[in-house]
């Protein structure tokens, strides 16, 4: 009777157990109560997977421990995600050791403290020997434990954002503690002084520290070799000269100034003698004379790498983009966030491709696997406006989805239902690629989130499908980008951004690496061998800086009052150093 009841309130368990699968995903309305009554713990049963690569467990209020036996019966886990719980204020037992684990996800929660015992695992030795991204956003961390380095020796990404840190532990920054560091997020936290020690972050490229309650930069940043992104915004620094560059300059600027000797890091070794400040300039000098003096190939070779990115305010658009979003997808997919993007140049060689693969890796990483958010892209000469953003029941919502025919909702997910047991049996897997392995995101759903036209097609049925008719291609050069979650507006605003600003980086590189345009015979088909006019895409046929047009979109309520607008004044803040932003 014991093993009957087991079944039935943990049927995933089972489903998991006789498929032998990989990847497990345990969330939903039903999933707190079956929590608490296991004591606010997972299951035992959990831990008698040891197959299981991806657990998930999110979105779950009564979890505020894993439970004893993870490392034990869980030998394989690559992937561990358990957002937004209530664990805390530490984790008793420790996670590890995990020794196959890569990924580490615990924001959200509330984490106070991970000391010894109860913490992330043990130091000697390494506990998490390869991990390589690890979440503490959105906690309540005082400290981060002394060990941490030496507990995930290999850590390449350590996202702290949002907690109620005052400092770093000394032992993070000494010599070859994390040589493989190359992203720090700290930002929203308590941060009262940077140590010098810093700069043996041998491959740091992203720094992260804005809202804190810094005063000094020290100079050493600038010895970090690898540093390309900083951002230092909302920080009260004695130089204000600084304060202001670190508001509006590029990176290169910044580091620059520190390294030349500004006022910005105290007595360390970075701050410069006058001697070295001239030197500086006279090589400054001597490089914008050999430039204006005939040798134009370093200015042609400057100007092609910039990219300027120009917001259009709707105040200047004679025809805006609006997005109309019906109430009933508050209890659905509420936040929903659009931008048209100009400009684009996706005919050269493999740009489409790098320009699909990149929305891949996006819905892998910061959408971490569209859990989080779900990015769309379309052409946007198919697209007719106004949009209105709503919720059908499934069997009303029909799309004609990306490389299919047109098909109601719930025909569409019954399909990729029976293709995915298909995939499994072929193939012998215990997971699924492709659309089917976001299937899973609409249970429990009686409405089905989707984006109409004003012809009254659907354009878009998040977190699954395109339509047909908005589809990119090769001849495409003007966008309209879209970007929903069920989580929050500022995770659209940030994969916006980050699509975005990638964007600009395949333009720039597409610019840079002249390659031989050629167009598929099916897309020739669909264009009718129409190209598209230079005239319409700033980007092609252009020596100089390359342009990107972003045209603000208005997401308004049925009545016309404004929800949001993107971009505003506050996105696009972080912009690399070749982009420019132009407001």
């Amino acid at each position: 009777m014991a093993a009957a009841a087991v079944s039935e309130s943990w049927p995933e368990l089972e489903l998991a157990e006789r498929e032998r699968r990989r990847e497990l995903l345990l969330t939903g309305p039903g999933l707190e109560e079956r929590v608490r009554a296991a004591g606010g713990q997972l299951p035992p049963r959990l831990f008698t997977l040891p197959l299981l690569h991806y657990l998930e467990v999110s979105g779950c209020g009564s979890l505020r421990a894993p439970g004893p036996g993870l490392a034990q019966g869980l030998p394989q886990l690559h992937s561990l995600v358990l957002r937004r719980n209530a664990l805390g204020p530490g984790l008793s037992p420790e996670l590890g050791p995990l020794p196959a684990l890569r990924v580490l996800d615990l924001s959200g929660n509330a984490l106070e403290a991970l000391p010894p015992g109860q913490g992330l695992g043990p130091a000697e030795p390494p506990g998490l020997p390869q991990l390589q991204s690890l979440n503490l956003s959105g906690n309540r961390l005082r400290e981060l434990p002394a060990d941490l380095a030496r507990c995930a020796p290999r850590l390449q990404s350590l996202n702290l954002t949002g907690n109620c840190l005052d400092s770093f532990p000394a032992e993070l920054f000494r010599p070859g503690a994390l040589p493989l560091l190359s992203e720090l997020a700290a930002a929203d936290n308590c941060l009262r002084e940077l140590s010098p020690d810093i700069a043996h972050l041998a491959s740091l490229k992203t720094l992260d520290l804005s809202n804190n309650q810094l005063s000094e930069i020290p100079a050493e940043l600038a010895d970090c070799p690898k540093l390309k992104e900083i951002n230092f915004r909302g920080n009260k620094l004695r130089d204000k000269r600084l304060e202001k560059m670190v508001s509006g300059c590029q990176t290169r600027s910044i580091l620059e100034y520190l390294r030349v000797g500004g006022r910005g890091g105290g007595k360390g070794k970075g701050r410069a003698e006058g001697s070295e400040k001239e030197e500086s300039r006279r090589k400054r000098r001597e490089r914008k004379q050999r430039r204006e003096g005939g040798d134009g190939e370093e200015q042609d070779v400057g100007d092609a790498g910039r990219l300027l990115l120009r917001v259009l305010h709707v105040s200047e658009n004679p025809a805006p983009l609006t997005v109309r979003v019906s109430p009933e997808v508050r209890d659905v997919r509420p936040y929903i966030v659009g931008a048209v993007v100009r400009g684009m140049d996706l005919q050269p060689g493999n740009a489409l491709k790098r320009f699909l693969t990149s929305q891949t890796k996006l819905h892998e990483d910061l959408c971490e696997k569209r859990t989080a958010a779900t990015l769309a892209t379309h052409e946007l000469r198919a697209v007719k406006g106004p949009l209105l953003y709503c919720a059908r029941p499934p069997q009303d919502l029909k799309i004609v989805p990306l490389g299919r025919k047109e098909a109601k909702a719930k025909e569409l997910v019954r399909q990729l239902q029976l293709e995915a047991e298909e995939q499994r049996k072929q193939k012998k897997r215990q997971s699924v690629s492709g659309l089917h392995r976001y299937l899973h995101l609409l249970d429990g759903n009686e409405n089905y989130p989707c984006l109409v036209d004003a012809d009254g097609d659907v354009i878009s049925f998040p977190p699954i499908t395109n339509s047909e008719k908005t589809k990119v291609k090769k001849t495409t050069s003007d966008l309209f980008l879209e970007v929903t979650s069920a989580t929050s507006l500022q995770i659209c605003k940030d994969v916006m951004d980050a699509l975005i600003l990638k964007m600009a980086e395949m333009n720039k590189y597409t610019l840079e690496n002249k390659e031989e345009g050629s167009l598929s015979d099916t897309e020739a088909d669909a264009v009718s061998g129409q190209l598209p006019d230079p005239r319409t895409n700033p980007s092609a046929g252009k020596d100089g800086p390359s342009l990107l047009v972003v045209e603000q979109v208005r997401v308004v309520d049925l009545e016309g009052s404004l929800k949001v607008v993107y971009p505003s004044k506050a996105d696009l803040a972080t912009a690399p150093p070749h982009v420019t932003v132009v407001r």
